[in-house]
């Protein structure tokens, strides 16, 4: 016969209940922060068509990265090709097939070493970041080198560090392979 229940035996329960909780709120949150741009797979290429010289023609000019960006039949491809890679098994619309270098910081568009599947949020959050970037380089403030810089060690930082850096203005450090 089993025996009843005891005010311990429900505090453990409820105890393991909350660790499993906490557990699976945990490796979600950490899951889109903890996938990075691999250095080897995804260096970052810059465009070589956009330089310092000629920002206000390009980058800094407001629609410009809509005729370069690639077709979606391109970008889904690799999406597809570049997730097996990484060995992610989510869903193709949980990322963005996203640069590396963005194309507003001067990232090639197309090159496959220039692009990967990045997680969201992280994607969003990323690509606020590089608008902010591209803010700084069109008003002077930084040139398109540090700015691409800053933009190629994001794809390979934490999400908490990219914010903490972006806050302080601090220059980003390589990438540890």
């Amino acid at each position: 016969m089993a025996r009843p229940l005891t005010l311990v035996d429900l505090l453990i329960a409820l105890a393991l209940v909350a660790a499993v909780v906490v557990l699976f709120a945990h490796s979600h949150h950490r899951k889109a922060d903890a996938i990075l741009a691999d250095p080897v797979r995804t260096p970052g290429v810059l465009n070589p068509d956009v330089t310092q010289a000629n920002i206000r023609s390009t980058v800094c000019r407001h629609g410009w990265t809509e005729t370069i960006r690639p077709p979606t039949s391109y970008t889904n491809a690799l999406k597809t090709k570049q997730m097996r890679q990484y060995r992610e098994r989510g869903s193709l619309s949980d990322y963005q097939e996203d640069h590396l270098i963005s194309l507003e910081l001067g990232g090639n568009p197309t090159d496959p070493r220039n692009l990967w599947p990045e997680p969201y949020p992280r994607a969003t959050e990323v690509d606020q970041i590089e608008n902010e970037l591209n803010a700084d380089v069109c008003s002077g403030q930084l040139t398109l080198a540090e700015a691409a810089a800053r933009g190629h060690a994001q794809a390979h930082a934490g999400i908490e560090a990219l914010r903490r850096r972006a806050r302080r203005g601090g220059r980003p450090r390589p990438a540890a392979s």
